[in-house]
């Protein structure tokens, strides 16, 4: 496990019984023995808006971070969702924002397998290259939408 793993399990540990955390940047990097743009990388990487957080930052000597778990219905969740494909999207998008719903229990984890297989290049190697996206994008609209329903 590589150390922005390890401090994002750390956060989620924090964050399992609570809806916020309240970190110093500082003693993070020390306990994880590493630089604070590392606990940075972290949190905005794996601690998003669209991942379903809100951060708060206070800097200075009495700084801190607040990490807000923000709970949604999961038919917002989903619509949101369906709001972010687009007109085409990439592999690696659709994959982080089917994750994004199994992780926010909007989606079952048997859903979102489903999901990743019939969106995989896998799936889709039928279609050129260059419409490859946009079938995705189409699939994974389709799929969404019969969720919501």
């Amino acid at each position: 496990m590589g150390i922005s793993d390890m401090i994002a399990s750390f956060i989620d540990e924090m964050l399992k019984d609570s809806q916020s955390a309240e970190l110093q940047r500082s003693e993070l990097a020390t306990k994880f023995n590493c630089v604070p743009s590392q606990i940075n990388y972290v949190i905005s990487t794996r601690f998003s808006p669209e991942r379903g957080y809100i951060v708060e930052s206070r800097r200075g000597g009495g700084g801190y971070i607040r990490i807000i778990r923000v709970r949604e219905e999961p038919r917002a969740i989903m619509m949101h969702t369906l709001n972010a494909v687009g007109e085409s999207i990439d592999l690696r998008s659709a994959t982080a924002l089917i994750s994004n719903a199994v992780h926010s229990e909007a989606l079952s984890e048997s859903a979102g397998r489903l999901m990743l297989a019939a969106v995989s290049d896998a799936a889709l190697r039928a279609c050129e290259n260059e419409k490859r996206d946009e079938v995705r994008a189409g699939v994974l609209k389709q799929m969404i939408l019969r969720i919501i329903q």
